[in-house]
């Protein structure tokens, strides 16, 4: 049994309420550190409490040299997700700290999302609720899913289940994939393409994917301009994927028809220039926020941290 040793946690979904498969940490020693409940924590915040932690179970918040410098018995951290962007990899290999990740485990629920994404996208849910709720009655000439081409990049176990899905509804494929896995799917209903020929075609784009290894932006102004007017764009991998100005003004121009997102660059978003655009269907960073996939991710993360932990 390790004891004194403390480990932070400090993803909004577990803050605003301790898991068991956290608080179970308790019973092998560990004290565990929470971060301001339901809220991201900021640079200050995380600075005044790792110290003294060895572990660290992080989400989305921002991490940087101040952070680490302060975090001088740090050798682990683990993340209830997939995605380390906000984690600078660098700095923590030359510190010696070991990354591990909860793959997989948010995978459903975020897929089931981005389906709730795409209808509301062509069927201007979100646009005749508010309406009605005004006094109104709005009618907007929706599109159906089935015979579209939705265009995915990145085939991982999200991308893998949005297609499944997507093709189970009558829809067709094309997809990026650097590895191109199989992905046992009906030759009929399923291809790869380049991401240029996806953007020429496709009805729909759905994003999952990292951002590229040299920061830039994937989606460009250039390849916002391959798309169909009648497009809809579907993010819920990294705001930083598209390029925000370049995707207002195209929504602004009607070259785009909608922009469907769960993430933003900054959480909550300083700006409502995008969020609030009536073309735009926003939820709040919410698509692994289903009891299921928190459950999966908490239980994931704490045994990777666990393991980690023990094996350094």
């Amino acid at each position: 049994m390790i004891s004194a040793q403390r480990i932070l946690v400090t993803p909004r979904s577990l803050t605003a309420e301790p898991h068991p498969d956290i608080e179970r940490l308790r019973d092998d020693g560990y004290e565990i550190v929470y971060s301001t409940a339901g809220a991201m924590p900021a640079e200050d915040e995380l600075v005044a409490l790792v110290p003294g932690c060895v572990g660290w179970l992080a989400g989305v918040e921002p991490v940087t040299r101040r952070v680490l410098d302060a975090a001088t018995d740090l050798r682990v951290i683990s993340r209830n997700g997939v995605g380390i962007d906000n984690l600078p990899v660098d700095i923590l290999s030359e510190k010696g700290v070991k990354i591990v990740i909860a793959e997989g485990a948010n995978a459903m629920g975020v897929a089931e999302l981005t389906i709730g994404l795409l209808f509301s996208a062509l069927r201007a849910i979100p646009l005749s609720d508010a309406g009605i709720k005004k006094g109104g009655w709005p009618r907007v000439r929706g599109l159906e899913i089935q015979n579209r081409v939705i265009g995915i990049i990145g085939c991982g176990a999200i991308g893998r289940e949005v297609a499944r899905m997507v093709i189970g509804l009558g829809a067709s494929v094309v997809a990026f994939d650097p590895a191109r896995p199989n992905l046992d799917l009906p030759s009929s209903r399923f291809s790869y393409a380049g991401i240029d020929d996806i953007l020429d075609s496709c009805d729909v784009l759905t994003l999952h994917c990292p951002l590229p290894r040299d920061g830039s932006t994937l989606i460009s102004p250039e390849r916002i301009g391959r798309m169909k007017k009648s497009a809809v764009i579907i993010n819920t991998a990294r705001a930083r994927l598209i390029d925000e100005p370049a995707l207002i003004e195209a929504l602004d121009e009607g070259r785009l028809s909608a922009y469907a997102t769960d993430v933003f660059d900054q959480e909550p978003p300083a700006s409502l220039s995008l969020a609030s655009h009536p073309r735009v269907v926003a939820t709040s960073h919410i698509g692994g926020f289903t009891e299921e996939s928190v459950d999966r991710a908490t239980r994931i993360a704490a045994n990777n941290l666990i393991a980690a932990l023990k094996a350094s």
